[in-house]
């Protein structure tokens, strides 16, 4: 049924590559903009409405779209024949790390709308939350890789 799948295989996984590269990067880089927001809101030579643009840009433009593609051709990639073994254990990691990672995007659209509104955590809070894509990237390459 999902035959044709496999001719495209090559280049969906290409794009899905590209596609996890870019949300990855968002992931990595909107924690630290949290961090760089929650630090300079009292009596800061920056702008706290540059942090609030960059947050909103980033979020809506770059990481959005990306785990939209991230999600789309990894299912595609999924769904093509003989690929993979779900006896495994490995997918199965992929799939809960993935999920989370899901779950930390959402958190971090939260986040921003919480310091758009003024509000903040501490700047350590988000210096911890922005190891959790890292741990999570770790976890899916190893399992993806080694195929444990």
């Amino acid at each position: 049924m999902f035959d044709w799948l496999a001719l495209i295989y090559p280049y969906v996984k290409a794009f899905h590559v590209m596609a996890v590269i870019s949300w990855m990067a968002g992931l990595f880089y909107l924690p630290r903009l949290f961090v760089y927001h929650a630090e300079r809101r009292a009596g800061s030579a920056e702008p706290v409405a540059s942090f609030v643009i960059m947050e909103d840009k980033l979020l809506r433009l770059i990481m959005n779209p990306a785990m939209i593609a991230t999600w789309i051709s990894g299912l595609s990639l999924v769904l093509t024949p003989g690929i993979v073994s779900w006896d495994m254990i490995w997918p199965w990691i992929k799939a809960v790390c993935v999920i989370a990672m899901s779950v930390f995007h959402m958190w971090c659209a939260r986040e921003r709308r919480i310091l758009a509104g003024g509000n903040a955590q501490a700047g350590r809070t988000y210096r911890l939350m922005n190891e959790v894509p890292t741990l999570l990237m770790v976890a899916i390459v190893s399992s993806v890789i080694i195929k444990f």
